[in-house]
């Protein structure tokens, strides 16, 4: 089969299009025909050896976690699965033709498997961060970064909870933002401001690590209501950093209720195929993301 590997740490130009043997799905795993892999900010962070002691990484390796396929392969001990059906998941080495998946649900009518493959993750993410930051019902959270995959999770999960969002992206997305029910404003020269004069802010994400991390902490009024997934030195400023998963079958089981109840879509912005992932990793490290990134096999 095809898939992507890096046999060393570094740029996107270390990742391959490879040859290799296919993976077959263990105890408690199933296989599938990926269709398409989304692409993560993690994805490139192992690529370059950041995050080992979160992501201990053996080279050569593949890439990528988040996949939406077909199952062709049923471990031992898995029920509630069988081979030809579609579904949406997390696993490893997930840019390739063929991937295990250790977490999956079934994918709901209507959606495409571009558009699954860029939930799994984001959306683990988002309902850990909401929950690790304490934001309540009734109480304003400020996004730093809402227009990506994360944010967009996060801006309608808040939404739906009754949490009111004021979120900050460029000045192309803020009718995105507006349109996924949050208030909007833009980043760069004089955003603490215009955040203050928007109101009262209670709690706050940073999801682009863009060096915000203090000026969240003194918009809360207290940077342990700031939980970050992009600055590792956010605990340096009183704050939390999030990068361990919490239960990732929990979270795609809301996901797929969330989709199919019509109270959670996140677009895709733009596919790439196999051979064309260290372009994904580029545009994906650039930021200014509306939406997903997807590997289309």
């Amino acid at each position: 089969m095809k898939k992507v590997s890096f046999a060393e740490f570094g740029g996107p130009d270390v990742l391959h299009l490879i040859d290799a043997e296919e993976p077959h799905a263990g105890p408690g795993q199933v296989r599938i025909a990926v269709r398409a892999a989304g692409v993560n900010p993690v994805d490139w962070r192992i690529r370059e050896g950041q995050i080992l002691g979160a992501h201990p990484t053996e080279l050569p390796s593949g890439v990528g976690q988040d996949a939406a396929g077909v199952v062709d392969e049923v471990g031992e001990g898995v029920a509630g699965v069988e081979v030809g059906d579609p579904v949406f998941g997390e696993g490893t080495g997930t840019y390739a033709e063929f991937a295990v998946l250790s977490a999956w649900v079934r994918m709901p009518e209507g959606l495409t498997f571009e558009e699954a493959a860029g939930y799994p993750s984001v959306v683990e993410t988002a309902l850990r961060i909401i929950r690790e930051v304490g934001v309540r019902p009734g109480r304003t959270l400020l996004v730093s970064g809402a227009s990506g995959g994360v944010g967009s999770a996060v801006l309608q999960i808040a939404r739906e909870r009754g949490i009111a969002v004021i979120g900050t992206a460029g000045a192309a997305n803020q009718d995105y933002l507006r349109g996924l029910g949050a208030v909007a404003t833009t980043y760069g020269e004089g955003w603490v401001e215009r955040v203050r004069r928007l109101g009262g802010v209670d709690a706050a994400l940073d999801l682009a690590g863009s060096g915000v991390i203090r000026e969240l902490g003194e918009l809360t009024g207290d940077p342990r209501k700031v939980v970050s997934i992009a600055d590792l030195d956010a605990p340096l400023h009183g704050a939390r950093f999030s990068g361990t998963a919490g239960s990732v079958p929990d979270a795609l089981a809301e996901a797929a209720l969330l989709i199919a109840l019509g109270k959670l879509h996140i677009p895709v912005e733009k596919s790439y195929p196999l051979a064309d992932a260290a372009a994904a990793h580029v545009d994906s490290q650039a930021g200014h993301t509306r939406g997903r990134r997807v590997m289309v096999v």
